[in-house]
Parts: structure tokens; sequence; C-alpha cells
């Protein structure tokens, strides 16, 4: 038992900032997005008294969905076609076209009084937004160059996630999710040398993230190896320093020896 400390330093945490913006088209291909100064989250959520006998003895909570402001400096090519801007011909843009939906990621960051802005990061994913742009205030220059700030209203639509209420913002926290499945995850999102940069849709990230239960085997360089899992079932513990792995990718060599490599990730829930 302990009593209640308050204001510890390591308690003083905060986030801030925003970086490693990626824009997704409908199908998951996502580019970088440079130049994203901020993302307002608005709390759509209303909660209205009730009463009776004018006595209050209920509150009923209606829960909204996923909106905000969506502010940038500059944006991508790719996204004049989800703000209304369709292409005639190279060079020649329609506007007031219908907008399409997209979707977007990016990241903040998380601290403290002693590590700085090095504690982690939350991985923000945003599914089926549309962008509704603010009025744009062209101005003469003058002796300051002052670059126009770009502004939109984005609402979304949440999509389904079993066993929960349907949503369309997810967020991957970088202090507490395994540090192998968020290395797989950043994979995806942000692309490596195998794949490009892609976001599934919401049902098949939490199917991948919830049947993630790899086999890390790392080679320690001194004869020696360890085995990593988040799964209790891969790696079991017994008496005296006893344990067993089980794993699809053991190579038996004969009676007595094997081979053991890192299990494949569940690609197939990502990549059907």
């Amino acid at each position: 038992m302990a009593a209640i400390e308050w204001d510890a330093i390591q308690d003083r945490r905060f986030e801030a900032g925003i970086d490693h913006a990626v824009l997704y088209d409908p199908n998951g291909i996502g580019v970088p997005w440079n130049g994203i100064t901020a993302v307002e989250e608005d709390n759509n959520t209303e909660v209205e008294a009730v009463y009776f006998d004018g006595i209050k003895f209920n509150d009923i909570v209606s829960l909204g969905e996923f909106s905000g402001t969506l502010k940038a400096f500059t944006y991508p090519e790719e996204f004049a076609k989800f703000d209304g801007v369709g292409e005639d011909q190279d060079g020649v843009f329609i506007m007031d076209q219908p907008p399409r939906r997209f979707h977007l990621s990016y990241r903040t960051m998380i601290g403290d009084p002693i590590s700085g802005l090095g504690i982690g990061y939350k991985i923000h994913l945003l599914y089926n937004l549309t962008a509704n742009s603010a009025t744009k205030n062209w101005a003469t220059l003058g002796l300051e160059l002052e670059p126009m700030e770009f502004e939109w209203e984005i609402t979304s639509i949440p999509e389904e996630i079993v066993g929960w209420r349907p949503t369309a913002h997810l967020v991957l926290d970088s202090r507490y999710i395994d540090p192998w499945l968020l290395e797989d995850l950043e994979a995806i999102l942000y692309g490596d040398e195998e794949n490009d940069p892609t976001l599934p849709s919401l049902r098949a990230l939490t199917t991948f993230i919830r049947k993630w239960d790899r086999l890390i085997i790392v080679d320690n360089g001194d004869g020696t190896w360890t085995a990593i899992s988040q799964d209790e079932d891969v790696i079991t513990f017994g008496p005296d320093e006893y344990f067993e792995i089980t794993a699809d990718s053991a190579v038996y060599i004969d009676a007595e020896s094997y081979t053991l490599t890192s299990t494949d990730k569940n690609d197939e829930d990502i990549f059907p």
C-alpha cells in the first residue's frame, strides 16, 4: 500500500506537435503530406439532462463521430481531387467538383520534463474523411512574406469494428504497444523495401493486430539467442528454467537439434 503522491515529476506528461502525416486514397495507397500544421479534433458528443419532479436523475449521452479541422501550409497534389478539384487537361483545373473521401494518419509526440519529447508517440489513423475547404484569403504582398495557411473542416463516416461501437479514429500508442508489432504496423503504414505505404480497412487492421502473435528470434552475436513473443501460448515456462516454444517455424535437423526462425506476419489479413 502507498499514499497518493501528487505532482511527481515523472507524471508531468504532456503531448505536443504533429508530424509524419500521410494522405491515403480510398484504396489505401499513401503519400506523404508535408506542411500540415494542425489537426483540431472536435468533441461532438452531446449530454442531455433528464429531470423528474424538478430533480435531475439521469444524463442521456449521444455519442458523436470524428470531426475536426485540418490546417496546412501546403498539401500533396493527390489531395486536389479530394478537395473538389478536377483536372480536365494537364494544368487545367475545374473547381467546385464533388469532393471525394480519403484517409489520413499523423503522429503526435508525448513528453515529460525529464526526457522531453522522448517518451513516445501516438499514431492517429482517420478513416473515410470528407474535407470542406474554408474561406481562402489572398492578400497583397507586403515587406514580410506571410504564407497562407489552408484550412478544411473534416467529417468522417465510422467503420464497423468487432466488439466496439463503429468509429473512424484509431490510435496506436508507442508506450504500450508491443514494439515488434509497432514496427510491423509502421512498415505497413509508411512502406518498406517490399511494400508501398498503405492503410488497410479498419476491420483488416484490427484483425491483424488481434491475431498478431509472432515469435521473434534475435541472434545475440555471442552464440546465444533470444526468443520474444507477446503470446503466452507461444513461449511457456516450466520449473528449473525449462521452457517450451510452440511455432511452425521450427525445422528439425535430427532427433536432438533443430533450427528456429522468426515466424511470418499474418500478412494475409492485410494483403489478401
